[in-house]
């Protein structure tokens, strides 16, 4: 996946449906949106960017489209926070969660399930 295949945020909002629906025609998408509600030529339209970038791919029926995700969204969700560390912490994880704790986005609770999470992979490495 590279650079311009970044999703803009109405093109990941209409993936994020994508992917809890797994196939859908756009009127399902647009039934599962909050109000108020994009136009459906405009949910058409983002869903065909989508699958101009290969994002998402369709089997049609005759004038109608079934939708499907082309890509995972733990592929996409590596891609992004891969981008995430690399452009703004300097490739640094580190840095990522410093960051994190000098905001104030990370309690101590949440940094005790981190370190947990980090000695379960060291362990399986083991």
């Amino acid at each position: 996946m590279n650079q311009e295949k970044e999703l803009t945020r109405a093109e990941e909002q209409v993936m994020h449906h994508l992917w809890s629906l797994e196939k859908c025609f756009v009127k399902d998408i647009l039934a599962e949106m909050d109000e108020p509600k994009p136009a459906y030529n405009t949910v058409s339209t983002i869903i065909r960017i989508l699958v101009t970038k290969g994002f998402a791919g369709y089997k049609a029926y005759g004038k109608t489209h079934e939708y499907f995700p082309l890509i995972s969204k733990q592929d996409y969700s590596r891609f992004t926070a891969g981008n995430l560390v690399s452009n703004y912490f300097n490739g640094s994880a580190k840095e990522l969660v410093s960051f994190f704790m000098a905001e104030n986005k990370l309690n101590t609770g949440d940094l005790d399930e981190i370190l947990k999470s980090i000695e379960s992979r060291k362990n399986e490495k083991s």
